[in-house]
């Protein structure tokens, strides 16, 4: 009796089903390990302040206290938090992302004696560490009045970001200047080619640099916590951290379903940009 096999052949990159099942149950582990202190605060939020606080701890809440989330807004400004930063982030995201565009596309085409060392002293701020300068910027604001007021977290983003600078202007190097010749060919001018031309192209490294400037500036702390001072400008994190000034002790339940309400707008936002997020990473790293 012969006997035969059958050659199992792969495509290159592709892994084998035992390979595919090891992948998984790696990326499974990962995902509970990452996903479970999410599932604990949602969990958490739907308890009772006696059951957070018994022994031994459980994971799923015997009664589910939904009137949780309604407590948070009837007992705590949570509303004004939530609207402080809605507004803020939009705010810092829109003047941020766009000037960083401006500077970057100026960078890209502009040759300008000079431009070599003025792009290195705008790379080199990223090496100085935020405490390096807080206490220089507050003596600043202050001296001009702007301390408890949401002036010095919005004013500095007309000069933009660095690291958006730098990244936008990679991507921008990617884009063939043939478009540009072409506009000026048509009569347009500079103003014509970043707005007709560069922006509407330049649609993932956009998103890219709009996520990650509204993850800082949504759960930014020590900014507001410098340079607020009032309880009605408090944004989510700064209204968070001070969860506890209203309750004589710390309402674990309360402070959850407020986590939970702020988590949300990020991950909402992550989930139906991450294509344009990961698309602007790899082409904006790829080209220049």
């Amino acid at each position: 009796m012969k006997l035969s096999f059958k050659k199992t052949s792969y495509a290159p990159g592709e892994l084998s089903s035992g390979g595919k099942l090891i992948t998984y149950l790696i990326l499974g582990f990962g995902l509970t390990i990452f996903l479970f202190p999410v599932l604990w605060m949602v969990f958490t939020s739907l308890k009772s302040l006696e059951q957070v606080v018994s022994q031994p701890l459980t994971l799923l809440p015997t009664n589910w206290n939904w009137s949780n989330y309604r407590e948070v807004f009837e007992n705590h400004p949570f509303g004004t938090y939530l609207w402080n930063t809605t507004w803020y982030t939009i705010v810092t995201v829109v003047g941020t992302v766009f000037f960083s565009a401006v500077i970057a596309f100026g960078f890209a085409r502009f040759r300008a004696r000079g431009r070599t060392v003025l792009f290195a002293i705008i790379l080199s701020t990223m090496m100085l560490p935020p405490q390096v300068i807080m206490i220089p910027q507050y003596l600043l604001f202050n001296k001009v009045g702007w301390i408890d007021s949401y002036l010095p977290l919005t004013v500095p983003v007309l000069a933009g970001s660095a690291f958006l600078i730098f990244l936008l202007r990679q991507f921008y190097l990617g884009l063939p200047k043939e478009l540009d010749e072409a506009v000026m060919i048509d009569g347009g001018g500079y103003f014509t080619i970043f707005f007709k031309v560069i922006l509407p192209l330049s649609t993932p490294a956009m998103a890219t640099a709009a996520i990650m400037e509204f993850m800082f500036r949504w759960n930014d702390l020590i900014g507001p916590l410098i340079y607020l001072n009032t309880q009605e400008l408090y944004p989510l994190s700064l209204g968070l951290a001070n969860f506890t000034a209203a309750y004589a002790a710390t309402p674990w339940q309360l402070l959850m379903a407020a986590s939970v309400m702020a988590v949300v707008p990020p991950l909402v936002l992550f989930f139906f940009a991450q294509k344009y997020f990961i698309q602007g990473i790899v082409i904006s790293g790829a080209k220049g």
